[in-house]
């Protein structure tokens, strides 16, 4: 029981940290009038988090993440708390905006949570991961209601800072019921494979890319354009929770999936095979959902919009596989490194994916949905192509 419990406490630690995932987004025309901006200058601060998730796996190369787990994770949760917490008292935005930037390094969690959980398990990988991954957006939930209801009630400097002190408590609870380890990085020059000069490397990346072009793209989008459509905080708030509990829900369903597949066959290609079909198989339903949300936008049908998010979400049933694919390809001497390179590659899209989006929605909505809505299909035919690649357990020296 114990490891189902390390899985339990990461889910939790991860709904903690990734509650700035929305938060702010709700408390969106309390922060405008603080701060005297305009709609498009507060899309900067969404901007900024998600170039900070990208930004984040860069660490994975540094000494910051090695030695003892626990402390590692310490420091990863503090890049969503301690901004969390001087939010209110900055009277400048650029520097809110480099906040929220460095909120975005709390998704380091996930490679740390993953080289933990490979220690653990083999075929039950995706379900853990999954679990564990549902947290993400289990902290998009809690940031969407925790901001509706502490809103509402007392100022929103304070709603800051209580949240970032939630994740501390949450914290110091994960750590003493926590198992410790070390973290070791394997130095690239001495490696007998090397991680960067496997074109395998890239294309696994690229799998994951399509998904979190949308995934961390259509949560600011969809805010901005419900405002513009006249939609209240409500209806926005309703429709972020829709579409964080579809995502939680569909990574620990496909991290489930995931595992019944690969008990099948518990090689590393039979792995490798279970983690390419569960994330086909998630591709598939989320462009049935996000060309139906482009329907419902386009016609200003908000019960079409918010029906179609429950398919949607689906694009992180890609998460579970895609990040139990490094222990189970790569030697295991450089999985912890694996894991950092893959997140790295993948969260290259959350650098761009918004900036793009919004110049396209600029010259047309329709042109952003259609941009979004294709991603899935992108993501299908790179999955086919990695399916037939060597693996790099598989390369001899």
């Amino acid at each position: 029981m114990g490891r189902w419990r390390a899985v339990i406490l990461d889910t939790i630690l991860m709904t903690a940290g990734f509650g700035t995932l929305t938060f702010m987004g709700v408390a969106k025309p309390d922060i405008i009038h603080h701060f005297g901006i305009s709609s498009n200058e507060f899309e900067l601060q969404h901007i900024a988090y998600v170039f900070g998730l990208f930004i984040a796996f860069l660490l994975g190369s540094t000494r910051i993440y090695e030695g003892s787990f626990r402390r590692s994770v310490g420091i990863a949760i503090s890049w969503a708390a301690i901004p969390q917490m001087l939010i209110p008292f900055v009277g400048n935005w650029n520097v809110v905006v480099f906040l929220r930037f460095i909120q975005g390094f709390v998704v380091g969690l996930v490679p740390l949570f993953s080289t933990q959980i490979a220690r653990y398990f083999v075929s039950e990988r995706p379900f853990a991961k999954g679990i564990i991954l549902s947290g993400i957006f289990w902290g998009g939930v809690f940031g969407s209601i925790s901001a509706s209801y502490i809103l509402g009630r007392i100022p929103w400097k304070e709603s800051f800072v209580i949240t970032g002190l939630i994740m501390y408590l949450v914290y110091i609870i994960w750590y003493f019921l926590t198992d410790d380890f070390e973290i070791k990085h394997q130095k690239e020059g001495e490696a007998t494979v090397s991680i960067w000069k496997l074109p395998f490397t890239w294309v696994l990346g690229f799998t994951f890319f399509p998904a979190l072009w949308v995934i961390f793209t259509i949560i600011g989008f969809s805010a901005k354009l419900g405002y513009d459509m006249g939609w209240s905080k409500e209806q926005v708030a309703t429709l972020s929770t829709s579409l964080n509990i579809s995502k939680a829900l569909w990574s620990i369903g496909f991290g489930y999936l995931g595992y019944l597949l690969s008990r099948k066959n518990t090689t590393p290609r039979g792995l490798f095979e279970a983690i390419v079909k569960v994330m086909i198989l998630a591709y598939i339903v989320s462009f049935l959902g996000l060309v139906t949300y482009s329907k419902g936008i386009l016609s200003g049908n908000y019960p079409l919009v918010l029906a179609s998010v429950i398919l949607v979400g689906a694009l992180q049933g890609t998460g579970p596989a895609f990040w139990t694919s490094a222990p189970a390809v790569y030697p295991e001497s450089l999985v912890t490194r694996a894991n950092f390179a893959l997140g790295l590659i993948s969260n290259s899209a959350n650098a761009i994916a918004p900036t793009i989006t919004e110049v396209l929605a600029r010259y047309s909505i329709a042109l952003a949905l259609a941009e979004l809505s294709i991603m899935p299909l992108v993501g299908i035919l790179t999955l086919i192509i990695v399916s037939r690649m060597k693996l790099p357990i598989e390369v001899k020296d």
